[in-house]
């Protein structure tokens, strides 16, 4: 009874077979995969390039635009269409390049244009902390949304023309005035864009984050702003393109140095290529300045990236 007893108690002993067997296991286990690094280092490889040829090619299809684009308003102007389109009067492309070689060697060709990026910078950022801060305080609080919504709604469909009386009445200065007029450009915007990104702060997000002990601070600056981040930045972008527009129209009626000037004084004196050239570097400094913003708001949109 007591030999049957220990028999029981005496494990049962592995053969030699199954502890070299896990041997190897465990051995091959630590090796490293070498197959699986190099898989994961040509899929990067691949990735790259492929990347690198998708924005090859699309900065190829921009350029066959551009020139196509080029050639098109040449041969307009150079048969002198007129067909719905009067090109009778407008220059060539050649023509225009001349016109802006000759004003390149002038002095007071740039001091038009550093007067118009000097009144660009002040209003719009101006219009960007008025517009952000204003627009997170009406997304977060009805009370405040309710007390300005309705001047926003009255003002935002009053072209920036129509302030230019107004302004000139309110302000002190032309340069002023004209700032102001920039300022009110790109501020709705702003604002709206602004608006719309806090309302769509996810609410499971707001939620969780209470759950876990959050007051209404911390809610604002680590759920709330970030969720908010990717409308702000569309309305800045958004309000760059209105604040050139709103310059031009400022500038054309009260100033005295500028582009918006430059290109009507242009139209006053029948200088048709200078036009042109006006219209070209509005429309080169507004794209620059638009890509500018989205560059400086890339860094906070880093986690928009990541999570896709």
């Amino acid at each position: 009874m007591n030999f049957e007893a220990g028999r029981e108690l005496v494990p049962a002993p592995q053969s030699s077979w199954s502890d070299a067997a896990a041997a190897g296991e465990g051995a091959g286990s630590d090796r490293p995969a070498h197959g699986d690094d190099d898989d994961v280092s040509l899929s990067v490889d691949t990735s790259a390039r492929d990347a690198a040829m998708a924005l090859a090619c699309s900065w190829s299809l921009r350029a066959a635009a551009l020139l196509c684009g080029l050639a098109l308003w040449y041969w307009a102007a150079k048969i002198h269409l007129d067909f719905y389109f009067r090109f009778d009067n407008v220059p060539t492309p050649l023509a225009v390049a001349e016109a802006l070689w000759r004003h390149a060697h002038e002095a007071k060709f740039y001091v038009h244009i550093l007067v118009s990026m000097r009144r660009i910078a002040l209003g719009y950022s101006l219009a960007a902390v008025v517009g952000i801060f204003l627009g997170l305080l009406m997304g977060r609080l009805h009370t405040i949304r309710d007390l300005v919504m309705p001047y926003i709604e009255l003002l935002r469909p009053i072209p920036a023309v129509a302030w230019i009386p107004l302004a000139i009445l309110m302000w002190p200065t032309e340069e002023s005035s004209i700032i102001y007029i920039v300022f009110l450009g790109a501020l709705f915007p702003i604002v709206l864009n602004t608006i719309h990104g806090v309302e769509q702060t996810p609410e499971v997000l707001v939620r969780a984050a209470e759950s876990l002990g959050a007051g209404r601070v911390q809610i604002f600056w680590h759920v709330v702003l970030p969720a908010a981040l990717p409308s702000i930045a569309a309305g800045l972008s958004v309000g760059m393109g209105v604040a050139w527009f709103s310059l031009l129209a400022g500038e054309i009626i009260s100033g005295q140095y500028g582009i918006g000037y430059f290109t009507w004084n242009a139209y006053s004196l029948i200088q048709y290529p200078d036009i042109i050239v006006g219209m070209l570097l509005i429309g080169v400094f507004g794209t620059l300045s638009t890509y500018a913003v989205q560059l400086l708001m890339r860094p906070f949109l880093a986690w928009q990236r990541r999570t896709r």
